[in-house]
């Protein structure tokens, strides 16, 4: 069984909603969580256990301009997950601008290997996770072939 442990910076609950909406999708794929938990507070043994670590944040910055993913130091400063497999996604409401390229090398700083990642629109998330759920699924067994 495909275990996945997913580390979320919200604000206001999306990103959290996001990423239980992930996790539910991944668990209709045959898969296990091993944890859901914050990127201030990352479950280490969900991290260590997991065959993928899906990271999330939000988008703060202005509606054009300025965009970046929330708590990107803190991301990178996450527990080493060298060659550990991993997907990114971030949570917007207007432009994410290049704030997936900017969260996939703050995940990549930790040593992981990004395998994909999406910009999930706030007011869209049931089918934006949807769509990152099959995508992190046949990214995976893409990289296990």
């Amino acid at each position: 069984m495909t275990k996945a442990a997913l580390v979320i910076e919200s604000l206001t609950g999306n990103t959290w909603r996001a990423a239980e909406l992930v996790a539910d999708g991944l668990s209709q794929y045959g898969w296990s969580i091993t944890g859901l938990s914050k990127v201030k507070q990352p479950d280490l043994a969900s991290i260590q256990d997991a065959d993928l670590v899906v990271v999330g944040t939000w988008v703060h910055g202005l509606f054009v301009v300025g965009q970046t993913p929330w708590a990107v130091s803190n991301i990178s400063s996450l527990p080493t997950m060298r060659n550990k497999r991993s997907a990114v996604f971030c949570t917007f409401g207007l432009n994410p601008g290049r704030s997936l390229d900017k969260l996939t090398g703050a995940v990549e700083a930790t040593g992981a290997n990004v395998l994909g990642g999406l910009a999930l629109n706030r007011f869209k998330l049931e089918e934006h996770s949807e769509i990152l759920t099959t995508r992190l699924v046949d990214a995976f067994d893409a990289a296990t072939v």
